[in-house]
């Protein structure tokens, strides 16, 4: 019988095979679709804070109803996944946009105005806020503001006093210059108005004397409230501070109470300049560490008891105490944004435990992002927020690619001690690579800074920080109130100065810190939606996400600025030859310092030479000197003084409102009062030749719009 010849395989095409890989990346993702709803969520607050006039509740609360309910039908109907997802993200999106509007709405309180003239305040000092360059600083519930009707009080004024800091708890009166809350200091740079206005700070104010006692009614149960927890904190922190010394004690307040008043600002650049800043701020790590701690130690301590082991669940009880040494370091750290973002976070997880649930996955990772999302749309916009999800999405999905390694048997112990401790350092290694990488978009957009050896510095003090530094704060707080708290928080301080060692060294590194200028706005977003897809998309595909991950980095730079002049017109600078040429130098000094790291230029002094100076005024002598003349006083010149200053340099800024200029400021631009009022910070370009003198300008006002944290007359 002739043999039957079977067909020759028939290679599938090129094409075919790419279509069934995709169709099996695609199938992977079945149960992570949904890790998406938080993502487009937030893409909603966003796009809500990215408007430049304030819309109307009502029909972004109707077209979230209406996609919500779109999405609710399509699934009701049985369409195709692909309808349903889109549908889905669709009303996430739209979410997002109302629930953002509604908490802005929900917040609105009072902006004090730019008073012409100083004023009295008094008010209860409801807590001690970190110093600022011109002193120390306290956070001031106003009762009453001289030349304000009550109804246009603020809730809250952070306060720049003389002398020693009121302690929370005391009546104060102060003869102050009362402001709104500051603009960005320059277009497009952090807007500090706005966070205040979610924490209904309503105004800052700068005493002009001493704190002098005020006697006055009893102030609202909240205002008590919140006084006797401040005033516990602060005790707490003082005592920490006598335990340790300032040089500690300080470090250990800062990352325990949340007070900065003892960091010297020296110490604070070495942090930052070895990567060790968000060591005092209180995040993520601080809760990860004390719940983390409070957990195991329950744990241990249940599974040491066979009695109690053997009739409760050691790890449900240990979770229970997870959640109270969260919430009990909330209040204490005072609940900062980032504590309470942090917390909920921390407490999902724990939560988790309690339901039988894995408590470290991505899906817990997504409500957590919903649920803070939802109470604050605002932290959408925040660095803490956007480096504290992307650096813990990494991490998490770190975990997920980690491959588990088969538990050795009958291993001898110094072989086993070997494989333990590289596996530790390989994973401490590796998660402080993932982590640096996910949130250095947000770091070089943000802060404009990169610390070149902040893998070795934290790597050297994560031990420090985890097993000595935070545990031993932690019982050293808890203790410290029955006088029994000394040990522990010398064992605290032994290990903070450690750490402070580590740190100066690294920063004295050379070439410790680069600079980078900030990418245009729109690109961080890209960089974000990068980042997450790298972490939460499962399969080879992901790193699909990376270019777009590094888009901070990759992405060409706007021209820099020929000139810029801050809020207000009290200082400005002009780029020559690579650098800022600060006209004022150590006035408005952080407004120079965030518009030079923005625009990546090293801040230099002006030359003394070729310039006219008075008390109120500066301008250049020959026109080499510099491109612009400028007047601070508070009252406006003379027409004389307007003249002389008009002939002296193409560009020209007042402080004060103009009423006429002189004929010799025909073809000058000049910028007064009026214009910074509306306008707040400017930066400008020359459109053309030098000769001709036309300049293309953006203002801060143009880029925050007309939404509720902007006043009057705050730009």
């Amino acid at each position: 019988m002739a043999g039957v010849i079977a067909p020759a395989p028939v290679n599938p095409s090129l094409a075919a095979r790419a279509r069934d890989f995709l169709r099996e990346q695609v199938a992977d993702q079945t149960l992570r679709w949904r890790l998406w709803a938080p993502v487009a969520f937030g893409g909603g607050c966003a796009a809500y804070f990215s408007l430049k006039t304030e819309p109307p509740v009502w029909p972004l609360i109707a077209g979230a109803v209406l996609a919500a309910g779109l999405w609710f039908g399509a699934r009701r109907m049985g369409l195709a996944r692909v309808w349903t997802l889109g549908l889905m993200l669709l009303a996430c999106f739209a979410l997002g946009i109302a629930v953002a509007k509604l908490r802005t709405d929900a917040v609105a309180a009072p902006i004090a105005p730019a008073m012409d003239r100083p004023t009295v305040v008094e008010g209860w000092v409801i807590d001690v806020d970190s110093p600022g360059a011109a002193g120390p600083r306290v956070v001031v519930a106003p009762v009453r503001i001289e030349g304000l009707a009550p109804e246009d009080t603020p809730e809250r004024l952070r306060a720049t006093v003389r002398g020693a800091a009121p302690e929370p708890g005391e009546a104060v009166r102060l003869f102050a210059i009362l402001n709104p809350p500051p603009a960005p200091a320059s277009p497009g740079a952090y807007d500090f108005g706005r966070n205040a206005y979610f924490q209904s700070m309503g105004g800052v104010a700068f005493a002009l004397g001493e704190t002098r006692p005020a006697y006055l009614s009893p102030p609202p149960w909240e205002v008590r409230a919140a006084m006797a927890v401040n005033g516990l904190r602060y005790d707490l922190a003082k005592r920490i501070v006598a335990r340790q010394g300032e040089r500690t004690g300080g470090v250990a307040a800062a990352m325990t109470t949340g007070h900065e008043a003892w960091l010297d600002p020296a110490q604070v650049d070495v942090m930052r300049d070895s990567g060790l800043a968000h060591i005092l701020s209180i995040s993520g790590l601080h809760m990860a560490v004390v719940g983390g701690f409070a957990f195991f130690l329950v744990r241990l301590l249940v599974a040491a008891w066979p009695w109690l082991a053997l009739r409760v669940s050691g790890k449900k009880v240990a979770a229970w105490a997870g959640l109270l040494a969260v919430g009990a370091y909330l209040v204490v750290s005072g609940h900062p944004p980032p504590a309470e973002r942090a917390a909920i976070t921390a407490s999902i997880a724990f939560l988790a435990v309690l339901l039988d649930r894995q408590a470290i996955t991505m899906h817990a990772l997504a409500v957590a992002a919903f649920v803070v999302l939802l109470l604050q749309p605002e932290a959408i916009v925040t660095p803490g927020f956007q480096m504290s999800f992307a650096a813990t999405a990494a991490l998490v999905a770190l975990v997920e690619a980690w491959p588990v390694r088969p538990r050795e048997i009958s291993t001898p112990w110094p072989i086993l001690f070997v494989q333990r401790a590289g596996a530790w350092l390989g994973i401490a290694v590796m998660a402080s690579l993932v982590a640096g990488a996910a949130t250095g978009p947000f770091a070089l957009q943000h802060f404009n800074r990169t610390a070149m050896y902040g893998l070795v510095a934290n790597l050297a003090t994560a031990p420090l920080s985890d097993f000595i530094i935070m545990p031993f704060l932690a019982l050293g707080a808890l203790l410290e109130p029955v006088g029994l708290g000394g040990p522990f928080l010398w064992m605290a301080g032994q290990g903070i100065g450690v750490m402070l060692a580590i740190g100066e060294w690294t920063a004295g590194l050379p070439g410790a810190v680069r600079t980078v200028a900030s990418a245009p706005g729109f690109v961080l977003p890209i960089a974000f939606l990068g980042v997450l897809f790298c972490c939460l998309w499962r399969g080879p595909l992901r790193w699909l996400g990376l270019p777009f991950a590094a888009a901070v980095m990759l992405w060409p730079r706007d021209p820099t600025p020929d000139l810029w002049i801050g809020d207000g017109g009290t200082n400005a600078a002009w780029v020559e030859g690579g650098e800022a040429v600060v006209v004022r130098t150590g006035v408005r000094q952080f407004a120079v310092d965030v518009w030079t790291r923005r625009r990546g230029v090293a801040p230099v002094e002006r030359a003394t030479e070729g310039w006219v100076c008075t008390r109120f005024s500066c301008a250049p002598a020959e026109p080499e000197a510099g491109p612009l003349a400028m007047w601070w006083g508070r009252r406006a010149p003379s027409l004389e003084q307007v003249d002389a200053l008009c002939r002296s340099a193409p560009v020209v800024s007042v402080r004060a409102p103009l009423a006429v200029l002189p004929a010799s400021c025909e073809g000058r631009l000049v910028l007064d009062g009026a214009d910074y009022a509306r306008g707040g910070s400017v930066e400008l370009w020359r459109d053309g030749p030098v000769s001709a003198n036309r300049w293309r300008a953006v203002w801060s006002a143009e880029v925050r719009g007309d939404r509720p944290w902007v006043s009057d007359s705050g730009g």
